[in-house]
């Protein structure tokens, strides 16, 4: 069993999630800085940044709250194709020097086409995934690099290109990569130091480590592996199903007033296809895992849920750990409140647990 723990929240611009539509401009200064204070206030170990084709730039969001933060790292979400590698090369190690040493990334090839087509890339997902590949060859060069790095690819052609701005972290910013078709597990296996998959059953779990990891061996590399969930969390077992089902209908109802009605359109992504698997096993499919979020709202995103008490939840999470998952993802319906709510409940009754767990395993005679 691995060890190590991580756990990341997401921070957004403003107020927003399934119940609650976005309001007014896409930038809440207020509400960004409360939020990040709030993640680093309550021990969260990074906070992810997403990609949106309507939103603002990660980047320059990461740069401006550094200064304001003193430990917390920042993951950035990055679409490959928008920019040449090597300007992002130097974007991310301008952050990494920014904010000291606190930098990832978090590369996302994207798995929707009409999104991809907004910000003008009409590759269709195959083709994206082999840029991408090519994309972190290139960035890793010149991240690597102690002179000027060429390349001469399908999709990039650079010549000279400057490994001038350095990380601060070493060997380089550690890469987090999301996909789950067969297309970006390949790729992961050559890139990724930290596999991202949403919340799924165990059995789905299982399976896509061994076949990350297999992917990894290929290559002479060793892989960490990243749980996405949305904890549902109250005093007690009946209460917190009681508030998944609120919440439930308070989705349901937001989207009736917006006029959505049910989403019937199949999603593209490998990734929220498997979490429709899970949902049609039921909406309790095992333990904690609630998956009728993901059901109602097409899985258009990281929308499973563990319900309970926080007690409960983060054995939940150790179960997932014994699979080989050190990181999870995790962000509330609430945005700003469950973050709190995990920060003085959930993240430490997980670490209580491990630790208790790993020192009853090292108490064993041999």
């Amino acid at each position: 069993m691995t060890q190590s723990l991580e756990f990341i929240g997401m921070i957004q611009p403003r107020e927003q999630s399934e119940i609650h539509p976005p309001r007014g401009p896409a930038i809440d200064n207020g509400y960004l800085r409360e939020s990040t204070l709030a993640h680093e206030r309550g021990g969260f170990d990074r906070i992810l940044i997403g990609w949106y084709s309507n939103g603002p730039d990660g980047l320059q969001l990461a740069a401006s709250l550094a200064p304001q933060t003193e430990r917390i790292g920042f993951l950035v979400a990055h679409r490959p194709g928008f920019q040449a590698p090597s300007t992002a090369a130097r974007a991310f190690n301008t952050l990494d020097q920014l904010s000291q040493g606190r930098a990832a990334i978090h590369v996302i090839s994207g798995g929707d086409d009409v999104d991809q087509a907004r910000d003008g890339d009409w590759l269709g997902k195959d083709d994206r995934y082999l840029r991408t590949d090519e994309y972190l060859d290139v960035l890793k060069a010149i991240w690597a690099g102690d002179r000027p790095v060429d390349h001469d690819g399908i999709y990039y052609r650079i010549q000279g290109a400057s490994p001038e701005v350095k990380s601060v972290q070493a060997p380089r910013i550690p890469i987090y990569f999301g996909g789950a078709s067969e297309a970006a597990l390949r790729v992961a296996g050559r890139h990724a130091d930290v596999y991202a998959l949403w919340g799924e059953t165990k059995a789905q779990v299982r399976e896509i480590v061994t076949h990350v990891r297999a992917e990894a061996a290929k290559h002479g590399r060793e892989v960490r592996f990243s749980l996405s969930f949305r904890p549902i969390l109250a005093s007690t077992e009946s209460a917190a199903w009681e508030k998944a089902e609120r919440i439930l209908h308070r989705i349901r109802a937001v989207r009736g007033s917006a006029a959505l009605g049910p989403n019937t359109k199949a999603p593209q992504n490998a990734g929220s296809q498997r979490l429709l698997e899970a949902a049609a096993l039921g909406d309790r499919p095992e333990g904690r895992l609630y998956t009728a979020i993901a059901r109602e709202t097409g899985a258009r995103g990281n929308t499973t849920a563990l319900v309970g008490t926080p007690e409960q939840v983060a054995e939940a999470f150790l179960e997932y750990h014994a699979l080989g998952v050190s990181t999870f993802l995790i962000r509330g319906f609430d945005p700003l409140e469950d973050a709190v709510e995990y920060g003085e409940s959930l993240l430490p009754a997980t670490r209580r647990l491990l630790a208790e767990k790993l020192a009853r395993a090292q108490a064993v005679p041999a």
